[in-house]
């Protein structure tokens, strides 16, 4: 019996449900799958809060070559990210993560209930790798999930990085561009757990997005600082830290302006002395994956 007889055997005639956030193992994932001759529906939980690029991937040659893939939001939130933190008039952290819950869990269990309210068994596929973070490397293959009422397949467990790009390269699908541009991970844009090189690059390449943040953060101050007032209060009587997207990443805790953040991001290791050039991290995502072009004018002499 071959590997593909023994899962579906196993499979039972459900539903595969396959997470595809427009990230290269999520796609590896659907690839793996279909290789396999595996059914399966591919959603993508929209945050609101994703990288353009990601998105136009996502709509365009990510579909093109696994097919259709359904964009699901959160019905209380349907703008997503932006919505949330205002409604909530604070931001996510380390410590409450909150947007994780309501912009991809709850979401993605509603759709999986509605699957099943219909009659179908559904199982949920996860394109997680072991090799991705100590955490990870504990989860096993199989596992109930209660809160989906369902089971979790994760068939990428044992894969390396260079399996998910072999993948890529096999069924000829280019990877989200911002890997190319020396991203290691993409999703949320940013992510409260983005690492300094991911800030930089998005102060370097999008300033923007930096400005947006800035908008936002002051937006929510001035909401909370209107309510505090009205009752005799401010942040300082309080004692409250103004709303900050992220969080001191020197190890203080306290909400992080993003233009702390940024001018963090430009320091070398230990975040005191500043760096003239990042690291060629565009360089390090094309050799990466292979895909870097070459100077033709160069190669023939």
């Amino acid at each position: 019996m071959t590997i593909a007889d023994e899962l579906k055997a196993r499979l039972k005639g459900r539903r595969v449900v396959a997470s595809v956030s427009g990230g290269k193992d999520s796609a590896a994932m659907s690839l793996y799958l279909t290789e396999l001759g595996i059914e399966h529906d591919r959603v993508f939980m929209d945050t609101g809060w994703e990288h353009p690029a990601t998105y136009e991937y996502l709509r365009g040659p990510l579909a093109e070559k696994l097919g259709p893939i359904t964009e699901i939001v959160n019905k209380k939130y349907p703008n997503g990210m932006v919505q949330l933190v205002t409604k909530k008039g604070m931001f996510a952290s380390r410590m409450q993560r909150f947007c994780t819950q309501e912009l991809k869990v709850f979401p993605m269990r509603d759709h999986v209930r509605a699957i099943q309210d219909a009659g179908d068994d559904v199982l949920n596929a996860v394109g997680i790798r072991a090799g991705e973070s100590e955490a990870r490397s504990k989860m096993p293959a199989w596992e109930w999930q209660d809160g989906f009422d369902c089971e979790v397949w994760r068939p990428l467990l044992t894969w390396s990085e260079q399996d998910v790009i072999d993948i890529h390269h096999r069924h000829g699908l280019r990877p989200n561009p911002l890997y190319l541009q020396g991203a290691s991970r993409v999703g949320c844009w940013p992510c409260v757990f983005a690492r300094k090189d991911e800030i930089r690059q998005m102060a370097d390449s999008n300033p923007e997005r930096i400005d947006f943040i800035r908008s936002l953060e002051q937006q929510l101050y001035d909401s909370a600082a209107k309510r505090y007032a009205e009752k005799g209060e401010s942040f300082e009587t309080l004692g409250y830290a103004k709303p900050a997207f992220f969080t001191d990443k020197t190890g203080g805790g306290a909400p992080w302006p993003i233009d702390e953040a940024v001018k963090w991001s430009r320091t070398s290791y230990g975040g005191k002395q500043f760096e003239m050039f990042a690291a060629g991290e565009r360089d390090a995502g094309c050799m990466r994956w292979g895909l870097c072009e070459t100077n033709p004018d160069k190669e023939s002499k």
